[in-house]
């Protein structure tokens, strides 16, 4: 029994404790103990099993175990079978839909017997969800759109869940005897905020295809695609999907080039090769007397092409090859141009650290200052702040800075932009801060006219320093909510106010199309971790490869710049703006 379909298993026991209703700390123990075995580098669990070792393993229990025992000896588990037993497979699958909560797979399992996710979504366009007590027609119609959405999004994960799978997947392929390196490939190098699977490009010193071989026949395995040939497509039994390209030392530069993709891109350096009479053939480029171009990387590929080097991120398709011709492709940021973040919440609303614990952390990664923005009062759903409690928050926002040389805590809020377009609070007690993120928390029905104006009335306000995720997308979750981006970001550059990329990995909002957008009308842009933890200041690393496939360089970010420039930014917003509305009277 290897230790991935041990994993798989215990994560289905999981599930289905959560869909019977079981005590949540059984299910969390399940799903522990199946992040513990899948680390575990062995193709056969049945030594540890015998010898105590994996009963030894932090995150395995006495249950977690009898069921790992059982697995390793019998390749089976009766736990599980008798799980699946009263709560049909489909039904996990259903779990994914967005909106529909485990209580109301339950009762619909329970009054219309439906158990899978075609039923589902029968049930829902001929009526009878509508009919169901609890639910009416536009909840129906609601989980309608989130199966489309989910049939649309597949197998697709979060960028960050891809890539603890990219990992695991890298070491295996690494430790391989007949391997010398092998990298990340594909839409996770693009740094792409979905992947459907992880590409992954092996330099082999042995024969490529036996190598690929090798993992197509490895345990865990469900179906795989090219076995015998330097190309396999993998799925394992978990649903985790590997393609793994093997290539000579010869060969690996092309080989990873074509792999990391996008096709659009390849194309069309392929198409600028031809033009210089140079042709693809296998892992080699010739020339017009048939002799190969030594590649000693990616770079040499694009050199022989007349192109400057392209970031994997850009390769997209868009525009950059014409670019790279003209040798004008933007310096793109990186994580070190990064001073300070400006999206933080604390204790006083919805986080879970103090703002001292967020400061340390914060100074620990390297900045110099963080901004906390807790919710307004009109988010009473998320602890919305009173005005008194901003009074004691500044206080001690007050005594951290005494105490905290060569580091600055501003003053900022995330108010909420009311469904008539007004930002939370007044003019007045909105001047005491800062700076101000101005977001949509609510009404997320509004037709496109209205949300757009809403949002546009709300950039009329000069205390808006920042609009927050502007489209409200909850990736593989929520889709955005109607909103003329183009309109907003215009306005946007005719204020002054900046907008976010939220780099928590389940918004990512702005999309890294519209940051393009944003750069070229000269709009700032802050890159905010909305980090409601210590640990998720660390989203901010996600959104600065979100910013490069955006083309953002330093000069485009906001918190790219010191403190003082940050809180120059946010008082020439509210005095330029006053001006700007001044002259329109």
């Amino acid at each position: 029994m290897d230790p991935r379909t041990a994993a798989h298993a215990l994560a289905q026991i999981a599930d289905f404790l959560e869909l019977n209703g079981t005590d949540r700390y059984r299910s969390r123990a399940y799903r522990t103990a199946a992040r513990a075995v899948l680390s575990l580098a062995t193709d056969d669990l049945r030594p540890l099993v015998r010898s105590g070792e994996l009963q030894r393993l932090r995150g395995i229990g006495p249950a977690t175990f009898a069921v790992l025992e059982e697995l390793a000896e019998t390749g089976s588990s009766g736990y599980l079978e008798r799980l699946s037993e009263n709560a049909p497979e489909g039904l996990l699958e259903m779990m994914r839909v967005p909106g529909l909560g485990l209580s109301k797979i339950r009762q619909l399992h329970h009054e219309l017997g439906v158990a899978t996710l075609q039923e589902l979504e029968d049930a829902s366009r001929d009526g009878r969800l509508a009919n169901v007590r609890g639910f009416g027609p536009r909840t129906a119609e609601k989980i309608s759109r989130g199966i489309t959405h989910l049939r649309a999004t597949g197998n697709a994960v979060l960028f960050p869940q891809a890539m603890v799978e990219a990992a695991r997947f890298l070491t295996a392929v690494r430790a391989h005897p007949d391997v010398q390196r092998a990298e990340l490939a594909g839409s996770l190098r693009r740094r792409l905020e979905l992947a459907r699977d992880v590409d992954l490009v092996a330099e082999c010193t042995g024969d490529p295809a036996a190598v690929a071989t090798s993992f197509a026949r490895a345990p865990g395995v469900r179906q795989a695609v090219g076995a015998g040939q330097n190309q396999v497509s993998i799925t394992y039994v978990d649903g985790a999907r590997l393609d793994l390209f093997c290539a000579t030392p010869e060969g690996f530069a092309l080989a990873l080039w074509r792999a990391t993709g996008s096709d659009a891109h390849v194309a069309e350096v392929t198409a600028a090769l031809a033009a210089r009479v140079l042709r693809q053939d296998g892992e080699h480029l010739l020339d017009t007397s048939g002799s190969r171009v030594p590649m000693a990387d990616e770079s040499e590929i694009y050199r022989a092409a007349g192109l400057a080097w392209v970031e994997p991120e850009l390769r997209e398709g868009r525009g950059e090859v014409q670019v790279a011709a003209a040798d004008a492709l933007p310096t793109l940021i990186d994580s070190n141009a990064i001073r300070g973040v400006l999206h933080c919440h604390s204790r006083w609303s919805d986080g879970t650290a103090t703002i001292a614990e967020m400061v340390d952390a914060s100074r620990a990664r390297g900045w110099s200052y963080i901004g906390i923005t807790d919710h307004s009062e009109s988010a009473f759903y998320a602890g919305g702040l009173s005005r008194d409690q901003i009074a004691r928050q500044h206080d001690e926002i007050d005594l951290l800075n005494e105490s905290s040389p060569g580091f600055r805590v501003l003053k900022g809020i995330e108010a909420d932009i009311l469904a008539d377009g007004r930002v939370d609070y007044d003019a007045e007690f909105l001047d005491r801060f800062d700076y101000v993120i101005g977001s949509v928390h609510s009404r997320f029905a509004m037709d496109e006219s209205a949300m757009t104006e809403r949002v546009l009335r709300a950039l009329d306000d000069p205390h808006l320093t920042i609009l927050g995720h502007p489209t409200g997308r909850l990736l593989l979750t929520r889709e955005p909510y109607a909103i003329d981006m183009q309109a907003v970001l215009e306005k946007a550059a005719e204020v002054g106010a900046a907008v976010e990329l939220n780099a928590d990995p389940h918004r990512l909002d702005m999309d890294w199309r519209y940051c393009r957008t944003a750069k070229e009308l000269g709009v700032m842009v802050e890159i905010g971790p909305d980090a409601h933890s210590v640990n998720s200041l660390d989203n901010v690393e996600i959104g600065i490869g979100i910013a490069r496939k955006g083309w953002l360089e330093r000069a485009d970010v906001l918190n790219a710049r010191n403190a003082n420039d940050v809180l120059a930014f946010a008082a020439n917003r509210r005095e330029g703006s006053r001006e700007l509305a001044g002259k329109r009277r």
